[in-house]
């Protein structure tokens, strides 16, 4: 199967922001800025996700630029670019997903030689191992105690590198952490009233949201790995998926709309003949909207599929 990508070299800009804070809804997390003179620390975030939350612990402390920013690339195909190797040859901080996900990270920073720079893996920071037999899930910006803890690295690296801000920095991550509670809350509210309902995925990026939410993946692993590894899916495997939609044996499909190919629009198609709801994911964040904003819509999409 191949998937739907945009020539890398025009869909991956680096963009660089310097960030005043983080709100819960429409956010300038991912085109404001200020003038690089301010910040003191630079930071080189792998996606924008993991950017929009760098920025918003750092505040007008930091200096962010994320490398994979577009909704039509992906961080597995990413080759180096001049820029993004000399933004990261600068970089005070640099976070990466990690688990695979985003490895040319490591590839740049080798090349640019730069030793110096504070490096947080957020699935290394998370500490979920793979089950026996099993892939780990990288997706971990999808887990909110990751990313409660990812924020905690941020606010420890940032004070290090510039003590004198360091009680600016623990402020923005005690707000953000506060934002970040009311999602668990959200979560908690649709588990508490949709506890144990069916659901299906095209890829396991929102497996840990679907999980956290008392959701059930019906989903063959099969047929998700093969998507996620850019492989045939068994033509067996492709029926029983296609079966969870015509017999309406799930609730709703998580679509992730960033990666697709023939088998996924089978089962999208599969989804609206048989009038299952479908809702999108994402692994960058939308235009216009911060992190917080980002996930909130994700939870009220899943509690309206659900109550149909």
């Amino acid at each position: 199967m191949n998937r739907r990508l945009l020539a890398l070299p025009a869909a991956v800009v680096a963009v660089t922001v310097g960030l005043c804070g983080c709100s819960s809804g429409d956010s300038p997390g991912a085109s404001g800025s200020t003038p690089a003179a301010a910040a003191s620390i630079k930071v080189v975030a792998s996606t924008n996700v993991w950017g929009d939350l760098a920025g918003a612990v750092g505040g007008d402390k930091v200096q962010v630029t994320s490398i994979i920013t577009s909704p039509d690339a992906d961080p597995h195909e990413y080759e180096a670019s001049t820029r993004n190797q000399l933004s990261l040859s600068e970089a005070t901080v640099v976070i990466e997903n990690g688990g695979g996900y985003d490895d040319f990270i490591d590839r740049m920073l080798k090349s640019a030689k730069n030793g110096s720079a504070t490096v947080l893996n957020a699935v290394t920071i998370s500490g979920r191992k793979a089950a026996a037999g099993a892939e780990l899930n990288e997706h971990v910006w999808y887990d909110f105690p990751t990313v409660v803890k990812v924020i905690d690295q941020l606010e420890q690296a940032y004070a290090k590198a510039d003590p004198s801000a360091a009680t600016t920095f623990q402020q923005n991550a005690d707000a953000l952490k506060t934002k970040i509670d009311g999602l668990v809350r959200q979560e908690a509210a649709l588990k508490q009233k949709y506890d144990g309902q069916p659901v299906a995925i095209t890829e396991p990026v929102p497996v840990y949201l679907l999980d956290a939410a008392g959701l059930r993946n019906k989903t063959p692993d099969e047929f998700s790995e093969a998507i996620e590894e850019d492989s045939d899916v068994p033509a067996k495997v492709l029926n029983e998926t296609l079966e969870l939609y015509s017999k309406h044996e799930v609730k709703l499909l998580a679509y992730n709309a960033q990666t697709t190919g023939p088998e996924t629009e089978k089962v999208l198609a599969a989804a609206k003949q048989n009038n299952i709801p479908v809702v999108p994911v994402t692994e960058t964040l939308p235009a216009g909207k911060d992190y917080v904003g980002w996930m909130s819509a994700n939870l009220a999409a899943l509690g309206a599929a659900l109550g149909q």
